[in-house]
């Protein structure tokens, strides 16, 4: 029986890839025959994730890059042609979010770092992959965005408005890189148990007030989102572009 979801022979950098839900979708691209490039700010952390991957047997390299450094992304974008010689995926999973409150009381220094991350790190390191993408006659691009992209998250507001503007760029984009046959599209992950978001779930109230709002009954954990990841990139969704896939375990449905 054929694989639907076999990458091989596929090269895919993710970005924020040292742990949580980069690290889950590196992973799962490895297993299904990928050459995965991970990036994130520190090599300690890479270099542990990719001695998992290849002590498994897969292909992995790990690139340091600060995904708000627009030269840093292009060194990314070029390490992964030196290494493998092509691009086909690119997983924006890289994020911050530093600021916790409300939108008025936020300093403009946290404003400019969450933009400049969120948005134009994505912006950046996909203009350093789509050309590369063009002249192999294709790629997908995943966006990791947020449900608060498609409804705000109470005191987490510039997180919340960088996480709408990913959904907007990737429907931007899909419009103009589908003659390329380059398909675009965001996740939208819910609540997911990670280092990330451990300002919310490791609170036992506010956890408890999102259990009894997710009729799935549980948050998330990152293989819950590698999992789409996964069919985004290959070749059985060539026809899914513009699309938001929310992975919440219900959350966005309302009151239950």
């Amino acid at each position: 029986m054929t694989n639907l979801f076999d990458l091989s022979g596929k090269v895919a950098i993710v970005t924020g890839a040292s742990r949580g839900i980069g690290q889950a979708i590196a992973e799962r691209y490895a297993e299904a025959g990928a050459k995965v490039v991970i990036s994130s700010r520190k090599q300690d952390g890479l270099d542990a994730v990719v001695k998992t991957i290849t002590d498994k047997g897969g292909m992995a390299l790990g690139v340091t890059a600060h995904n708000g450094q627009k030269e840093a992304l292009q060194s990314l974008a070029q390490a992964t042609i030196d290494a493998y010689g092509r691009i086909d995926v690119l997983v924006n999973n890289a994020a911050t979010n530093p600021h916790f409150g409300t939108l008025l009381e936020a300093e403009d220094s946290l404003w400019q770092k969450t933009i400049e991350v969120n948005i134009m790190g994505n912006m950046w390191l996909t203009q350093a992959v789509v050309k590369h993408m063009k002249a192999q006659g294709g790629g997908k691009i995943i966006n990791v965005a947020s449900i608060n992209g498609i409804r705000p998250g109470r005191m987490q507001g510039i997180y919340s408005m960088t996480k709408a503007a990913i959904i907007s760029l990737t429907q931007t984009l899909a419009m103009e890189l589908a003659s390329e046959n380059i398909q675009v599209n965001a996740i939208a992950p819910g609540l997911v148990q990670t280092k990330f978001a451990s300002a919310i779930w490791a609170i036992d109230d506010l956890l408890n007030e999102i259990l009894r709002r997710t009729p799935a009954g549980r948050i998330g954990q990152p293989d819950d989102i590698a999992g789409i990841a996964v069919y985004l990139a290959s070749g059985v969704s060539s026809f899914a572009t513009g699309q938001v896939f929310v992975v919440d375990g219900g959350v966005t449905l309302g009151s239950i």
